[in-house]
C-alpha cells in the first residue's frame, strides 16, 4: 500500500512521456482456474511492462479473455440437467454467467502474482463494443472478397455437432481403424491395356481404407500418373488385379497369397478405365488421375469420396463429380444413405455395417485392426470425421503470399519460430469459420428461405453493427427480423419482403473473434502492438488469426515484436496430469497448500523468480526442488541486500558521498564493474532474456560484492571513524550499487525491491522503486584501466591465499615482489609505502600487513613459501601488453592482534593498534 503498488499501472498512464510500449494481451480461455500456464505468460508479460514502465515509456497494457466458443458452452452446459432443451438465448446467457465465474477468478489470481495493468478497463471478447469491431472486421474482409460461403468438406465434431478449424484438433497416435482390402471390379478396361486384360477372367483393381464408412459415398478411384503399375493374377483364385507395381509384395503377404505379375504400366495407361461400385449396383467409380495418391501405404489406388476428404474433393471438382454428403450433422448416416445403413453411426455400427456389405457383395479381401494418427475433437477429446457442408471460409490462400511477406519483417524470438510459423501458413488454404453453435458472435447473414441464398452488404452489416454495438449480439436472437434487416436493404438487394428472409444460425469460429482483438484493443491510427507475447502453440493459433485479419483487412501485421515461450512441465520434464499427482497449482504455490510442511507457502516472488530463471523459450519445469532452490536463489539475494542495508545508517548520498576520482581505486573499479553490469542487464532486458538477467544478478551479487567486495571492505566499514572519508568512500559504493541491483531486479521481483526501498535510511518518503527510473550508472563510472590494477592485486591475493591455505591470513605479513615495470607501478598506485598495513593493496591481500618490494629480500628465511605467478597486462584496447612475473611470500607476523580490529599491528594484545586508537582518541574516549 506505502508504494501505491496496485495504483502504478495508471500513475505511468497519466505521467508524461516521450514513447509509449504496447504490449498486447493475448486473451486467455475464460473456462478454469488460474495454472502455471497462465503464470509463466503473465509474469513474463509483466516483467517486460515494468522494465519499460522504469525506462521511462507510457505502458499500455489492457488484460483480456478469450469468452465464447463450445468449450465454454460444454462445461455450462454439464452443470444443467436437461441441457438439450434449453433455447439458444438459455443456453448464452449459462455460458456468459460461467465465463465471468472465471474471469473474476483469474483476475484475482493475475493480480496477486504481482500483474500491473489496466484492470478497470479489461477486455471481453462478450463486449458489445468488442463484437461490432470484430462485425467490422467481417465485413471488411468480406467486402474485399476473402471471406465467402462454400460447399466442401471439412473437420467435423460429430460430438459437439459442428465444424472445426484445424487449430482446435489435436491427434491421437493410438486411435485404432478398421481398415480393409477391397475390389472394386473392372467394368471397362482402360484401352491401353484391353490387350492384358482381355476379359478372359475377371479382372479387379485393388483398394485400401482405414475409413471403410466412406465407401457408400465412393465416385472414382485414383491413381498415380506418373508411377509404375502391375497387373497381377492371384495364384489363389486366379483372378486379375490391378496394383501400384512397388505394392505388389507387401500386398500379397498381408492377403496370405502370391501374386504372380502379368505385365506392368504406368500409372497414365489407367485412363479411361472404369469400376463397378463395390456396394451399390449400377454405380460407376473411374479410374481418375491425382497427386495426393501416395505409394507408402496400401495399394497405390485410392478410394475417393468427394464428400470426405479434401484431395478427394478437388479431384470432384475438376472432374465435376458429385459431392453429396450421406452423414448427419451427429455423424449418423441419412435417409439418403438407404435403409440397410440409415441412422447408424459412421464411427461405430455403421462402419460394421458396410463391412458387412463388402462382404455379402464379395468385395471385402481383408479386413484388420490399423492404428495410426488421427484427428481428435480438442475439447471433447472424441474422434473427428470429414464431412462436407456449407460453411463459411477465410480465403486464407489469398491472403498468406501478403502475410509471410509481413511476418519476415517482425522481429520474432527466437528466431526459429519463424520459420514454422511460415510453415504452417504455407499450409493453409483455407480457414473454416462457421460454427453450428449458439454461443458466439453470429454471422452477420440472412437467407432467402426459397432459394437459401445470401444477404449481406452495406446497408445490413452497418444496421446490425448499430444494434451490437448497444446491445450486444444477444440481439440477433432476440430481435425479430423486422428490426434487425430494413426493408431498404432488401429492396436494394433485389428482394421484395423481409419475412422472405431468415436469419444465419451460424457463429464465428473463436480464433476470429480473438484474431480482431486488435481492431478493438489498440490505439492510434496505426493500430499496432510493439509486442505480442505468448506460448508456442499460438504460432498456428492466435499469432496467426490475428496476423490473417489484420493482412487482409489493412495489408500489415499488428505487431512489431512476436515473443514466442515453451510450455510448462513437471520437474522430471513429464506432462503434468491428476493421475501422476505433480500438477502445481500457482495459488498453492503463493499461499501453501493444506499442509505447510508439504507445500510450503513461497509467496509471489518465487514464482516471478522461476519465470525468469527458467529458459522460458524451450519447455519450462516446475516442482518442489525448482521452487525451493528459488526461494534459496532469493534467500541469498536478501543476504547480499540486507549486509548493504545494514551499514547505510547514518549516511546520506546527498551529503556524504564521496566523488569518484577521490575514492580508493577498489571501489572505482566497483562502479566499472556496476557499469558494465548495468549495461550487460538493460540488453538481456530489450532481448527478452530474463534468464541472463538472472545469471547475470546472481554472478554480480556472489562473485563482485559477497566473495570480493564485501570481505575486503569489511575493516574500513566496521573499524574506522564512522565519517572518514575511506569509509564514506565504499558506502558510497554500496548504495550505488544498492541501488542498481535493487532496480535491476524490480521488474522480476517486484515486491522485494519495493520492501528494500521501504528499509532504505535515507528514502524515508521515497516514491518507491517503480516511479523513479531505470538504472542510473554513470558512464563516467567506466575506467578499463583500473581493472588491470585490481586485478593484477587480486591474481597475488590468490597465490598468497593459497599458500596459507586454510589459515587466518591476519596472522600474516604478505611480501610482494615485482620487478620495475607497468606491473610494479599499477601496484605502487594501490601502496606507495614499501609496506603498510592500512593499503589500498593491503585491504586487497588481507594480510595484516604488505611489503612491496622490486626484489626478494636478502633476510628471506631459507625455508619460505615463495609462490611465483605471471600477469598479462593489457591496455588501451590490447595496444599496450606486457606479462609480468610476481613472487608472493607469506611470513608470520611478529605483533600482537588487536583487540578492536583483529589484525595482528598491535604492540600488545591488550592494546589497540595505532589505527584504532586513532579512531577512538576521534570519539573521545580510550
Amino acid at each position: 500500500q506505502k508504494c501505491g503498488f496496485l495504483e502504478l499501472y495508471s500513475w505511468q498512464r497519466q505521467r508524461k512521456a516521450k514513447q509509449e510500449f504496447c504490449l498486447h494481451d493475448g486473451p486467455p480461455y475464460a473456462n478454469g482456474d488460474p495454472h502455471v500456464g497462465h503464470a509463466l505468460n503473465k509474469i513474463l508479460k509483466d516483467i517486460t511492462n515494468r522494465f519499460y514502465m522504469m525506462r521511462g515509456y507510457k505502458v499500455h497494457y489492457v488484460p483480456g479473455w478469450d469468452c465464447h466458443g463450445l468449450p465454454i458452452e460444454l462445461k455450462a452446459l454439464a452443470e444443467v440437467k436437461g441441457a438439450e432443451n434449453l433455447s439458444p438465448m438459455e443456453i448464452r446467457q449459462r455460458a456468459r454467467e460461467f465465463a465471468e465465474r472465471a474471469i473474476e477468478k483469474q483476475k484475482s489470481a493475475f493480480i496477486r502474482w504481482g500483474v500491473m495493468a489496466d484492470w478497470a478497463n479489461s477486455y471481453r471478447t462478450f463486449d458489445p463494443k468488442y463484437e461490432a469491431n470484430q462485425l467490422r472486421v467481417f465485413y471488411k474482409m468480406y467486402d474485399k472478397g476473402f471471406i465467402y460461403q462454400d460447399y466442401k468438406p471439412v473437420f467435423w465434431s460429430p460430438s459437439a455437432k459442428t465444424a472445426l478449424a484445424e487449430a482446435e484438433l489435436e491427434y491421437n497416435e493410438q486411435h485404432v481403424s478398421r481398415s480393409v482390402y477391397m475390389k472394386f471390379p473392372l467394368l471397362k478396361a482402360p484401352p491401353k491395356l484391353t490387350s492384358v486384360i482381355d476379359g478372359s477372367s475377371p479382372a479387379s483393381v485393388l483398394v485400401w481404407t482405414t475409413q471403410p464408412w466412406t465407401v457408400p459415398a465412393n465416385q472414382a478411384v485414383c491413381y498415380m500418373p506418373d508411377s509404375a503399375y502391375s497387373i497381377v493374377k492371384c495364384t489363389t483364385t486366379g483372378e486379375h488385379f490391378i496394383l501400384a507395381a512397388d505394392r505388389v509384395e507387401s500386398t500379397a503377404a498381408v492377403l496370405d497369397t502370391q501374386f504372380e505379375v502379368v505385365s506392368t504400366c504406368k500409372g497414365v495407361d489407367l485412363a479411361d478405365g472404369s469400376c463397378a461400385h463395390p456396394t451399390i449396383p449400377g454405380r460407376v467409380s473411374p479410374l481418375l488421375p491425382a497427386n495426393h495418391v501416395t505409394m507408402a501405404k496400401g495399394t497405390g489406388l485410392v478410394h475417393t469420396a468427394p464428400a470426405h476428404g479434401m484431395e478427394d474433393y478437388s479431384v470432384a471438382s475438376h472432374h465435376q463429380l458429385p459431392t453429396d454428403c450421406l452423414v448427419d450433422e451427429g455423424g449418423f448416416f441419412t435417409e439418403a444413405a438407404g435403409p440397410e445403413l440409415q441412422n447408424k453411426n459412421v464411427l461405430e455400427e455403421g462402419n460394421e455395417a458396410v463391412i458387412r456389405m463388402l462382404q455379402a457383395a464379395g468385395s471385402l479381401l481383408k479386413e484388420e485392426k490399423y492404428v495410426h494418427s488421427y484427428p481428435y475433437d480438442w475439447r471433447t477429446k472424441k474422434p473427428m470425421i470429414i464431412r462436407a457442408s456449407k460453411q463459411w471460409f477465410v480465403n486464407t490462400a489469398s491472403v498468406k503470399a501478403t502475410a509471410q511477406e509481413v511476418l519476415k519483417k517482425v522481429k520474432v524470438i527466437p528466431t526459429s519460430a519463424v520459420n514454422r510459423m511460415l510453415e504452417m501458413l504455407d499450409r493453409r488454404t483455407f480457414w473454416c469459420i462457421s460454427r453450428q453453435r449458439c454461443w458466439g458472435v453470429p454471422i452477420p447473414v440472412f437467407y432467402q428461405k426459397n432459394t437459401g441464398e445470401c444477404l449481406i452488404n452495406s446497408d445490413t452489416i452497418t444496421n446490425i453493427i448499430k444494434i451490437v454495438e448497444q446491445q450486444g449480439t444477444d440481439a440477433w436472437w432476440t430481435l425479430p427480423i423486422e428490426q434487425l434487416l430494413s426493408k431498404e436493404a432488401v429492396a436494394k438487394a433485389g428482394g421484395h419482403d423481409v419475412l422472405d428472409y431468415v436469419k444465419g444460425q451460424d457463429v464465428l469460429d473463436i480464433w476470429f473473434d480473438s484474431g480482431t482483438s486488435w481492431a478493438h484493443v489498440l490505439e492510434g491510427a496505426e493500430q499496432r502492438a510493439d509486442t505480442y507475447l505468448e506460448g508456442k502453440d499460438q504460432l498456428g493459433g492466435w499469432f496467426q488469426s490475428s496476423l490473417l485479419t489484420s493482412v487482409a483487412a489493412r495489408k500489415k501485421a499488428p505487431y512489431k515484436t512476436l515473443v514466442v515461450h515453451g510450455f510448462t512441465l513437471g520437474e522430471k520434464g513429464e506432462k503434468m496430469s491428476k493421475s501422476i499427482g505433480n500438477v502445481v497449482d500457482p495459488d498453492v504455490v503463493i499461499n501453501g497448500g493444506e499442509d505447510h510442511t508439504k507445500d510450503p507457502p513461497y509467496g509471489a516472488d518465487v514464482l516471478r523468480w522461476w519465470v525468469a530463471e527458467s529458459n522460458v523459450f524451450t519447455e519450462v519445469l516446475i516442482g518442489p526442488v525448482v521452487l525451493n532452490a528459488a526461494r534459496d536463489d532469493i534467500n541469498k539475494l536478501r543476504n547480499t541486500l540486507r549486509f548493504m542495508l545494514g551499514n547505510m545508517a547514518g549516511f546520506n548520498p546527498e551529503t556524504d558521498s564521496i566523488p569518484a576520482s577521490e575514492m580508493y581505486i577498489v571501489d572505482q573499479y566497483m562502479l566499472h564493474l556496476l557499469q558494465d553490469y548495468g549495461s550487460k542487464v538493460t540488453e538481456a532486458y530489450k532481448e527478452y532474456d530474463y534468464s541472463k538477467v538472472v545469471r547475470l544478478l546472481q554472478a554480480f551479487c556472489s562473485r563482485n560484492l559477497s566473495n570480493f567486495y564485501f570481505t575486503i571492505i569489511k575493516d574500513r566499514l566496521y573499524c574506522e571513524e564512522e565519517k572518514d572519508p575511506k569509509r564514506r568512500s565504499c558506502q558510497t559504493v554500496l548504495a550505488e550499487a544498492l541501488d542498481v541491483v535493487v532496480r535491476s531486479f524490480a521488474p522480476i521481483l517486484p515486491h522485494l525491491a519495493e520492501e528494500v526501498f521501504q528499509h532504505l535510511p535515507y528514502k524515508k518518503d521515497s516514491e518507491g522503486v517503480f516511479r523513479t527510473g531505470w538504472i542510473n550508472a554513470s558512464s563516467a563510472w567506466k575506467k578499463p584501466g583500473i581493472e588491470e590494477a585490481i586485478e593484477g592485486a587480486c591474481a597475488m591475493r590468490e597465490s598468497f591465499l593459497g599458500s596459507i591455505s586454510g589459515k587466518n591470513a591476519l596472522e600474516y605479513e604478505a611480501v610482494i615482489v615485482i620487478e620495475p615495470g607497468l606491473l610494479f607501478e599499477l601496484m605502487e598506485a594501490l601502496q606507495a609505502e614499501e609496506t603498510s598495513s592500512v593499503s589500498q593493496l593491503n585491504e586487497i591481500m588481507m594480510a595484516s600487513q604488505t611489503t612491496l618490494l622490486s626484489e626478494l629480500p636478502k633476510e628471506t628465511p631459507t625455508d619460505a613459501n615463495i609462490v611465483t605467478g605471471n600477469f598479462l597486462i593489457n591496455l588501451e584496447g590490447g595496444d599496450i601488453r606486457e606479462e609480468s612475473s610476481y613472487k608472493v611470500i607469506a611470513l608470520p607476523i611478529a605483533k600482537a592482534k588487536c583487540p578492536r580490529c583483529r589484525r595482528y599491528t598491535s604492540d600488545s594484545s591488550s592494546t589497540p593498534c595505532p589505527r584504532c586508537l586513532k579512531v577512538l582518541a576521534g570519539k573521545g574516549s580510550t
